[in-house]
């Protein structure tokens, strides 16, 4: 266990988990991890911004093919004049994506990952959701390239990504299988990616292997992993339902609170001696920012614990600083909630809102939002009655998902995560008619408990969360 770091930083999407953020907390010693969900349209809209510290193009001119960095900075950077006008498109992904849209995400995370990584040598992970299939494996790849030590993975059942590291670090073409609703049985649908169609890959040398961790919920699921012939985790992070962003359902599905709050019970509670007992390095996740958390997890034999809501409202996160203020002041006068919503992801998974005013965790402000899916991450695969497959998303307008077979009960509650988290992090998208998508904030429930880190000041850093806990 000694050779893990006792705090991994939650890898918080999209884009909280920034490069600045991760490489702060690897300064220290401790395990910075970037985000890797919607990477292509965060280093689009980053550089659409003017890439005012030049960062992004900094790191492209390390990437490993020239000419595909060049492409991307031509066809995505503008003057910081233009910073302000609405972000230009970037293609959904689909079963099979353009050429243009692996190559930028393949990019991305390369950046993402190489800023994170410069100037120390500390740890640096990668954090995937298992739900966000298509983008998956040309993310993957571009981590690798930039040479990601860990690679985290959960919100679902990460089985096959152990073997996909397999390949993509010897340069060879790799599959995902990807769920599609309504498929004829026995119907198999693979996401593919082939890095020699990327950069000549065939001319370089391995990459190393990062560690992969899979993000659980239940012992079951951990020992599942373990068990998979086509390779098993390195270690787990065992998240608890007070963990901020998605959930997992409580396990019975039972009515909701008197609140419309799922209620979690015993079944919902991990033994860590369970997961200890499969033989791995484990960190403990969910409301532990807190010396004394950090002591029984180690005594329970975790390697340590996995700290989200605490990081993510310190100076060095992705979050717009502007709500970081709001909230922290919130906390302050304690006046803040948070609210595990049942319905608000489109995945159909649990998901924690702090219902800020002029957010879409706020009922009017979500209410007053148009609907629309332009980004597309969440969306759903489906077999039409033609046999192609299509794609919808209960957070998109009502009679478009109702003609592509959705259920009306589907879409009551829905709320566009994918436009809600960029806004969050100040890259929402400016519509006609001087319109801004607003943010969308979530957090854990340990969220009211930010006083212990400010002392009277207004601000905290990584540092003082990583002293905090570790004294």
């Amino acid at each position: 266990m000694s050779d893990h770091p006792s705090i991994v930083q939650g890898g918080m999407g999209v884009g909280v988990s920034s490069w600045q953020f991760a490489r702060a907390v690897a300064i220290h010693g401790q395990l910075g991890v970037v985000s890797g969900t919607a990477v292509a349209v965060t280093l689009a809209r980053r550089l659409m911004s003017g890439d005012p510290d030049g960062a992004v193009r900094r790191a492209l001119v390390r990437f490993p093919d020239p000419a595909l960095a060049d492409r991307i900075v031509a066809r995505h950077l503008r003057p910081s004049a233009e910073a302000h006008a609405p972000f230009r498109s970037v293609p959904l992904y689909t079963l099979r994506p353009p050429k243009s849209l692996v190559e930028l995400t393949v990019a991305a995370a390369f950046v993402e990952v190489w800023l994170a990584k410069e100037g120390h040598d500390g740890p640096i992970g990668i954090n995937l959701l298992e739900k966000i299939q298509l983008p998956t494996l040309p993310t993957l790849y571009g981590a690798l390239l930039a040479g990601v030590d860990y690679v985290f993975m959960g919100a679902g059942i990460p089985a096959r990504i152990p073997a996909v590291l397999d390949r993509l670090t010897v340069h060879e073409p790799a599959t995902l299988p990807i769920t599609v609703a309504d498929a004829v049985k026995g119907a198999e649908h693979v996401s593919r990616f082939d890095p020699t169609a990327v950069l000549a890959a065939t001319s370089m040398p391995p990459l190393r292997r990062p560690a992969f961790i899979a993000i659980v919920s239940s012992s079951t699921l951990a020992r599942y992993l373990m068990g998979v012939a086509s390779g098993t985790p390195e270690g787990f992070v065992v998240e608890a339902p007070v963990a901020g962003g998605h959930n997992a359902p409580p396990r019975g599905r039972g009515p909701l609170s008197e609140q419309g709050e799922p209620i979690y019970g015993p079944r919902d509670h991990v033994d860590p001696a369970d997961i200890a007992a499969l033989g791995q390095p484990f960190w403990l996740a969910g409301g532990l920012a807190d010396p004394a958390a950090l002591v029984e997890a180690q005594a329970h034999g975790a390697a340590g614990v996995q700290v989200g809501t605490a990081f993510a409202f310190c100076e060095e996160s992705g979050l717009d600083p502007g709500l970081k203020r709001q909230v922290l002041q919130a906390v302050a006068a304690g006046s803040l909630t948070v609210r595990t919503d049942p319905v608000a992801s489109p995945t159909g998974y649990p998901f924690k809102i702090v219902p800020l005013p002029e957010t879409i965790g706020d009922d009017d402000t979500y209410h007053a939002r148009p609907r629309r899916c332009d980004l597309g991450y969440l969306r759903e695969l489906y077999e039409r009655p033609d046999g192609h497959i299509g794609y919808r998303c209960p957070s998109e307008p009502i009679d478009d998902y109702l003609a592509k077979g959705g259920q009306h009960d589907d879409t009551v509650g829905r709320r566009c995560l994918c436009n809600g988290l960029l806004a969050t992090i100040a890259l929402g998208q400016h519509r006609p008619g001087g319109y801004h998508e607003p943010p969308l904030l979530t957090a854990g429930d340990d969220l009211t408990r930010l006083g212990r880190l400010l002392h009277g000041r207004t601000s905290y850093t990584a540092a003082d969360v990583i002293t905090y806990v570790l004294n």
